[in-house]
C-alpha cells in the first residue's frame, strides 16, 4: 500500500484529491494548520491527520516520516505582494524533508509555463517553485495546468459570475489570449496516476483538456450551456491587469488580492506543449472531459448543493494564524463583547437549522440595507464582502467562508463561531450558541468579540457600538421568529 502525504488537504484541489486517493487503495495522512477544519470533511476518519505548520520545519519533517508519495499543492497566493518567496522558503522545507525522508516521489500541481513569453508574477512563482523540487534530489513530477474547470474552483467563478451578470462587457485585451481548460475531474485522475510513475521519471508535463480556445470563447460557451442569450463583449486595451482585478473584484466573489494575479496570468498564452503525460498515465477510460461537459457537471454540483470544496476553503501557506481569546497562546490586551441572551419558543433543533442556514442567499436576518453597505466597503478596501456566499445553502464544516466571515468552530448542533475577514483594525468573532431550559424554551446566546489595534481600533468600536443593538439585537429577534415559524409549520 502507498502511503501518500497530502499537502493543502482543505483546500481546494486536496480537499478532492483525499478521496480520489482512498479509492485508489493509498494509506493517506494530511498535514494541515487546523484538525478541527480536517475534521469537518466526510473523509477525516479514513485518513491520518498531522496538525502542523508548513514553515516549521520540524512539524514538516514529522509529518513526511514514512511518506511514499509527497503531494505538493501548497501555495500563498493572495497573501501579500511577497507571495513569490513565501512559496519557494515553503518548497525548499519540503524539498529537504521529503529528500531527508526518503520519499519515492513528489508531485507538484502547476501551471503552464508558455515558451518565449514574460512570465506572470504567479505562473513565475510556479515554475520556480517546479525548478526547486525538481533539483530536490527527489523524483518530481510536475503537472502544469490551466485554468481548471470545477464547481467552486476560482477560475470557474470568475468565468461564472462574469458571464451571468454582465450582457454586455468591456474587457482588456487578454479575453483574446488562448488557453488550454482542464476539468477538475482529470487533473485528479493525473494526479492519482503520477504515484505509480517510474523512479526514473523527473520532469514536467503539460496537462489540458480536448478544447483550446480563448476566454472569449469560453464566455460565450458558457452562456449556451448555461442557456443564457449571447454576451457581447468590447476589448479594451488601456484597461491594466490591476484595474481588472478590482473589475473582477466587484462583479466576482473572488477578491481583488486573489484576482491580480490570476487577471495577470491571463496575458500568458497557457497551451500544452506535449502529450507525453499519456505515456504513463493514460487518459480516463471515458476520454478528457470537454470545456462544455465540465461546464455542466460543474452548473449540476451547484444545483444539487454538491460542492465538496471551494477555492474559499483554502488556507494559505504562510498566512497569519490568530490566536483566540479562549486559546492558552491568547496575548491578552483588550477586548470588547457584546452578549445577549433570548428564550426562543422553539425546539433546539428548529433554532439550530436557522442559525446554521445563516449568511449567502438567506441573508443575516437583520437590517439588510447596512449588511449590505458594510459589504460594499469592504469589497472597496480590498475585502472579500458579502459576494463569497457559501460553499452549501444548509451546512457549515470548520473552515467554510460565510460572505465576509469564516467558520472556525462549530460542533454541528448548538455551537457557531464565526471569525471576521473583513478588513478591520482588530480582530472579531461572532458566537451563536443554542441551549435549552426546564421549561421547554431554547435559550439563544449571541456574543460578539473585538479585540482592537491601536487608537483606531478602539475609535471603531465606539463608533459602531450604538448599532449593535439595531444589527445584533434585530438579528437574534428574527433568527427567533424563523425558528419559532419553523417550528409551527
Amino acid at each position: 500500500m502507498t502511503r501518500s502525504l497530502v499537502t493543502g488537504a482543505t483546500g481546494y484541489v486536496g480537499g478532492r484529491l483525499v478521496p480520489e486517493l482512498l479509492n485508489a487503495g493509498h494509506d493517506v495522512r494530511v498535514l494541515v494548520r487546523n484538525e478541527a477544519k480536517a475534521r469537518g470533511h466526510a473523509w477525516a476518519e479514513a485518513v491520518e491527520i498531522h496538525q502542523g505548520d508548513a514553515l516549521d520545519a520540524d512539524d514538516v519533517r514529522a509529518a513526511m516520516a514514512d511518506v511514499d508519495v509527497l503531494y505538493y499543492l501548497l501555495h500563498s497566493i493572495g497573501t501579500g505582494d511577497d507571495f513569490a518567496s513565501t512559496e519557494l522558503t515553503i518548497a525548499q522545507t519540503f524539498a529537504d524533508a521529503a529528500r531527508e525522508a526518503g520519499v519515492q516521489r513528489i508531485v507538484y500541481l502547476g501551471g503552464m509555463i508558455p515558451e518565449d513569453e514574460v512570465l506572470s508574477e504567479h505562473l513565475r512563482s510556479r515554475k520556480e517553485v517546479g525548478d526547486l523540487l525538481l533539483a530536490s534530489g527527489t523524483p518530481t513530477a510536475v503537472l502544469q495546468a490551466g485554468a481548471v474547470l470545477g464547481s467552486g474552483s476560482a477560475s470557474f467563478e470568475m468565468l461564472r459570475y462574469l458571464t451571468e451578470r454582465l450582457p454586455v462587457m468591456v474587457t482588456p485585451k487578454w479575453v483574446h489570449t488562448r488557453m488550454q481548460p482542464i476539468a477538475i475531474r482529470d487533473v485528479l485522475h493525473y494526479l492519482v496516476g503520477c504515484a505509480a510513475m517510474p523512479v526514473d521519471v523527473n520532469r514536467r508535463f503539460d496537462i489540458g483538456g480536448p478544447d483550446v480556445m480563448t476566454y472569449f470563447d469560453m464566455m460565450q460557451r458558457y452562456a449556451s450551456v448555461a442557456g443564457l442569450p449571447k454576451r457581447r463583449v468590447m476589448p479594451v486595451p488601456i484597461l491594466s491587469p490591476t484595474l481588472s482585478s478590482h473589475w473582477v473584484g466587484i462583479i466576482t466573489p473572488v477578491p481583488a488580492s486573489l484576482a491580480k494575479p490570476l487577471v495577470e496570468s491571463l496575458r500568458n498564452t497557457v497551451v500544452a506543449q506535449d502529450r507525453d503525460i499519456a505515456t504513463y498515465v493514460p487518459d480516463p477510460v471515458d476520454g478528457l472531459t470537454g470545456f462544455d461537459r465540465a461546464v455542466e457537471l460543474a452548473l449540476t454540483k451547484i444545483r444539487n448543493l454538491d460542492v465538496p470544496t471551494r477555492w474559499s476553503s483554502a488556507t494559505t501557506a504562510g498566512a497569519p494564524s490568530e490566536p483566540l481569546p479562549s486559546d492558552p497562546d491568547w496575548a491578552g490586551g483588550s477586548l470588547y463583547v457584546d452578549e445577549r441572551t433570548r428564550e426562543v419558543d422553539a425546539t433546539p433543533a428548529s433554532l439550530w437549522r436557522i442559525i446554521e442556514g445563516i449568511g449567502g442567499k438567506n441573508g443575516w436576518y437583520s437590517w439588510a440595507l447596512a449588511w449590505w453597505v458594510r459589504g460594499i466597503l469592504d469589497r472597496l478596501v480590498g475585502g472579500p464582502g458579502l459576494r463569497r456566499g457559501r460553499r452549501n445553502d444548509k451546512d457549515l464544516i470548520v473552515g467554510d467562508a460565510l460572505d465576509f466571515w469564516r467558520v472556525e468552530e462549530t460542533d454541528d448542533s448548538t455551537f457557531l463561531r464565526l471569525r471576521a475577514e473583513m478588513r478591520l483594525p482588530g480582530l472579531a468573532w461572532l458566537e451563536l450558541k443554542v441551549g435549552s431550559t426546564e421549561g421547554g424554551t431554547t435559550t439563544f446566546h449571541h456574543r460578539a468579540l473585538f479585540h482592537p489595534r491601536g487608537l483606531l481600533g478602539h475609535a471603531y468600536w465606539w463608533a459602531i457600538y450604538p448599532f449593535h443593538g439595531i444589527i445584533f439585537g434585530s438579528m437574534q429577534k428574527n433568527i427567533a421568529k424563523a425558528a419559532e415559524a419553523l417550528d409551527e409549520a
